[in-house]
Parts: C-alpha cells; structure tokens; sequence
C-alpha cells in the first residue's frame, strides 16, 4: 500500500459499489480523484478527515491555477460531496467540508459542425451504383434536411413517409411526435432510393423499416454511425465528427440563412427552448454581421 492510499477511501469505494452498483470505471475514476485530492492534502499537513471549508476552497484555487478544467472539477467535487456525505453518516466527522461549497458554472459549448461544403462532400460521397449507397445517400439527405436524431432516423417506417406532402413524422424523446418537412432534395434522394435500391436491400423480404441493414432488419445507430465516418473518410473531411453532427449542422445552417431560435427548436424536437440556445451564438453572430453591413451607423 502506497502512502496516498487510504482505508477510507476503500471503505467509501465499496459503499458506493454495494448502494449504487457503481461501474468499475466510475469507481476508478472517484478512486483517482480523490487519491489526487489526499495527496494534495498531504503534501500541507492536512488529513483527510481534517479539511476545513477554507482548505477545500484553496485546493480548488489551486486547480484553477493549474489549468485543470471545469468538468474534471465539478466531478471531483461530486466525488468528494459523496465522500464526505459517506464519512459524516458513519460518524467519522462531525462536518460536511463540502456543504455551501458552489458547483462550478459549466458552460454548454456549441458541438462542432460542418460547413455547407463538408456537407455537400459528404452527401456525395456515397457510391450511387450500389443499392447501399443509395439508402446511405438518403439518409444523409434526411438526417441534414430534417435535423433528425440518429436514432430516430434508423427507427423511420415507410407509414411515417409522406412523399407527396414532403413531410416525415418523427417520434422523438418520450414518443413526442413532430412532423418535419423534407425539402426537395430530401424527397428527390428518397424516390430515387425507393425505387431502384430498396427492394434490392431487402431482397424479397418483407419490412416495413425505411431504411433497412443489409440483413433486411432495422440498422442499429453504431452501424449508420460506422457508415458515416466511412463516407467522412472518402470526403476527405478530417474534422472530429459525432452521432449529432448533421443534426448539428442542419440547426447552424438553418439560422445562419435567417430561422429564428423557436422555429429550429421545433424542428429538432426540444422540448425546452434552453436546449436549443447553445445555438444562440450563431444567431447573435449573424445578427451582428446583418447590423454591420445593412445599418447605417454598422
């Protein structure tokens, strides 16, 4: 046993795999932070049993001081409320060190998104000679004209389809239904993909799945996502790329070509507005490049 190590971190550690049947990696990752925090502690005299409110806010100046980032903190500082919680309720300290002590404020970044020529790059990257290739080229085409979620995307049944009206009907979060218009490119791509690689895909098997596997059965979101980066691949686009790119594209494109905020949060299916103003900085951006060009005294 190392001198960083401590019995009561061990005991907190199986308290929480027996009440919570924590993951292994969760309690790895409490196990590290909180071995990092009683070495801090033991380097300035101070037990771990013996923190004061005072000591707990200098340790975390001090992370401010040394980079560290919001997020590692406030789950460090979660680890460390349990902990404290565990030993108070077992009568090991008299005081909770953590009580009033304030979360850190993290931030919601905006997902990284893809420009208009990425996403051309992509939606043309399919092989069009192959009945896969189509069904894949229609469901870029869906998921960036619609802002789909992937999920929701690989769950799509041909009754949910309306061609003629060119719209799609969506069930999100909580079975929410939305119905979402296509767009013509959407609806093009689709009839195309209906009717020379559809039926090729399911080979006489019978489905209602829009977008079948290559076994005739619904694609799970891990293999649609596996055909993305294949296609990001062959675009040549080298950005990081997530489930939720397109969806994230379809938003900042929608409002740099002048949607409002509660037009692309019914469209994308949030139910709060809050969730769609990680998007906000898009639409302040644009309104301050309007004001620039058009406004008299911009």
């Amino acid at each position: 046993m190392s001198a960083l190590d401590h019995p009561l971190i061990d005991r907190f550690l199986q308290a929480l795999w027996l009440e919570k049947g924590l993951s292994a990696n969760t309690r790895s990752s409490y196990r590290s932070d909180l071995t990092h925090f009683h070495g801090w502690l033991h380097e300035r005299g101070i037990g771990l049993t013996g923190v004061s409110r005072e000591a707990l806010g200098d340790h975390l100046a001090w992370r401010l001081d040394q980079g560290y980032n919001a997020r590692s903190t406030a789950r460090l500082l979660s680890g460390l409320r349990g902990f404290y919680r565990f030993l108070l309720r077992e009568g090991v300290i008299a005081e909770d060190p953590t009580l009033l002590v304030e979360q850190p404020r993290l931030g919601r970044s905006l997902p990284q998104s893809l420009s208009e020529a990425d996403v051309e790059a992509l939606l043309a990257a399919p092989d069009l000679d192959e009945p896969l290739g189509l069904r894949d080229r229609a469901m870029l085409e869906v998921l960036y004209a619609c802002g789909l979620r992937v999920t929701e995307l690989v769950s799509l049944t041909l009754e949910q389809l309306n061609l003629r009206q060119g719209v799609v009907r969506v069930f999100g979060k909580g079975s929410k239904e939305r119905l979402v218009p296509l767009g013509e490119e959407a609806v093009h791509w689709l009839e195309r993909y209906l009717r020379e690689g559809r039926a090729a895909l399911l080979a006489g098997r019978p489905s209602d799945v829009l977008f079948p596997s290559r076994l005739g059965e619904q694609m799970t979101r891990q293999t649609f996502w596996h055909r993305i980066k294949r296609h990001a691949r062959v675009a040549g686009i080298a950005k990081h790329l997530s489930p939720h790119t397109l969806r994230h594209a379809f938003a900042t494109h929608l409002l740099n070509h002048g949607a409002d905020l509660r037009s692309v949060q019914m469209l994308l299916g949030h139910s709060d507005l809050s969730t769609t103003q990680i998007y906000t900085h898009v639409a302040r951006t644009r309104l301050q490049e309007l004001h620039a060009r058009h406004h008299p005294r911009g």
